[in-house]
C-alpha cells in the first residue's frame, strides 16, 4: 500500500493530534499550542513525534524561537483545519435538529459589504433566528481568503476576488456597485459642478491597499487618462478611520458607492473612475458544504441583496460575469 494511501492515513491519524497540530501552527510554539488545549507540553511533544513517526515525515522545524511548519506540515495543517471545520458543522447541525435552528456562522467582510449588505442581513437574521451566533472578521481579500480556504471562515461578503484568485472557491454575485470619490460636506471641490481626474491627482487621498483589486482599478483609471496615480496616499480599509479622516481633513477617498453614501457628512464628487466598478457577492469554499446555520444566513443575505438590487434598479440577468475576452487584464 502506498505510504500516504487513504487507508494508511485513516489508520494512523487521531483527532486529538489534528487539533494539536493546528493549535501549534496557530500559536507558533509547542508550549502555547499545548496550553491552548490544556495539555501538558511533554504530552504534546510526544503526540506530535508519534504523528511524525507514523507519517514518516517531519512536520515542524524546531528552533529556539518556536516551530515552523515544513512543506509536509503545511499540507497536514491545511487538511486538518478542513476536517475540524466539517466536524464543527456536523456538531452544529446535530444541535440544530435537537434544539431548533441554532449554531454559529463565521463571516468575513470586505469594505463593500460592511455598511449595507452585512448589517441589514445580520439584523434580519437576529430577528428570525436569535439562536444563531455570528462572528464577523473584517479585512482585505489577502487576509480573509486563507481563513475561508481552511474552514475558519464560512463565507466572505464583499467585492468578489479576481479570476486568478478563485481557485478552490465558488462565488455568487449579489449586485453591482460603482466606485465614487467621496469628500466631506463643505469641501472646496464639492462646490464644483464638473471635475476631471487631472484636477484630483495632486490631492491627498485615502485608498485601499495596493494589493487589492479595487486599488488596481483606481490606478488604472488614472493611467487611462495618461496620469500617474496619486502619490499622497494613506492606505486604509477601516470604515471608521476613513470616515474620520474625510470629516476632519480635505482628503479624498475612492470607495464603493454603497459604502460612501451610507456615511453621514460625506458627498460624492462629480467624477467618473473609468472601469472601476464592483461585483459584490459571496465567496465560499468550493468543496465544503455550508452548515445549516450558514446556509440559513445565506438565504437571508440573498433576500437583502434582492432588495439592494431593486434600490439600484438592477435585475438578476445583469449580474452575469463578462466573457473572458472582456475581462480587464491586470
Amino acid at each position: 500500500m502506498p505510504k500516504f494511501h487513504e487507508n494508511f492515513l485513516l489508520s494512523r491519524l487521531k483527532l486529538r493530534q489534528l487539533r494539536l497540530l493546528t493549535a501549534i501552527a496557530d500559536e507558533g510554539t509547542v508550549l502555547k499550542g499545548s496550553q491552548a488545549l490544556n495539555i501538558a507540553q511533554p504530552a504534546a511533544t510526544k503526540s506530535i513525534k508519534e504523528l511524525e513517526d507514523a507519517l514518516g515525515v517531519q512536520l515542524f522545524e524546531r528552533s529556539s524561537r518556536g516551530v515552523t511548519p515544513t512543506d509536509f506540515g503545511r499540507v497536514m495543517i491545511k487538511h486538518a483545519k478542513l476536517i475540524l471545520a466539517q466536524l464543527r458543522h456536523a456538531s452544529e447541525e446535530l444541535q440544530s435538529l435537537e434544539e431548533g435552528l441554532s449554531g454559529r456562522v463565521h463571516v468575513g467582510t470586505l469594505l463593500a459589504a460592511s455598511t449595507s449588505l452585512l448589517p441589514r442581513a445580520l439584523a434580519r437574521l437576529r430577528e428570525r433566528r436569535p439562536g444563531i451566533a455570528v462572528t464577523v472578521a473584517e479585512g482585505t481579500i489577502d487576509r480573509l481568503m486563507p481563513g475561508l480556504r481552511t474552514g475558519d471562515i464560512d463565507v466572505v461578503l464583499g467585492r468578489l476576488p479576481e479570476y486568478r484568485e478563485r481557485e478552490g472557491l465558488r462565488q455568487e454575485v449579489l449586485y453591482l456597485d460603482t466606485v465614487s470619490i467621496m469628500v466631506r460636506e463643505g469641501h472646496p471641490l464639492a462646490q464644483r459642478t464638473s471635475l476631471t481626474l487631472a484636477d484630483l491627482v495632486d490631492q491627498a487621498w485615502v485608498m485601499p491597499p495596493t494589493q487589492t483589486s479595487l486599488r488596481r482599478q483606481i490606478d488604472q483609471a488614472f493611467r487611462h487618462e495618461d496620469l500617474e496615480p496619486p502619490l499622497d496616499v494613506i492606505e486604509s480599509v477601516s470604515i471608521l478611520t476613513n470616515h474620520a479622516l474625510l470629516k476632519s481633513t480635505d482628503m479624498l477617498a475612492a470607495m464603493p458607492h454603497q459604502v460612501g453614501i451610507g456615511q453621514a457628512g460625506l458627498v460624492a464628487l462629480p467624477v467618473t473612475l473609468e472601469g472601476a466598478n464592483s461585483r459584490i457577492g459571496a465567496t465560499m469554499h468550493a468543496n465544503v458544504e455550508l452548515s445549516a446555520a450558514a446556509a440559513y444566513f445565506m438565504e437571508v443575505v440573498g433576500e437583502v441583496a434582492a432588495e439592494i438590487r431593486a434600490e439600484l434598479g438592477q435585475d438578476q440577468d445583469g449580474l452575469a460575469e463578462p466573457p473572458a475576452s472582456r475581462r480587464q487584464t491586470k
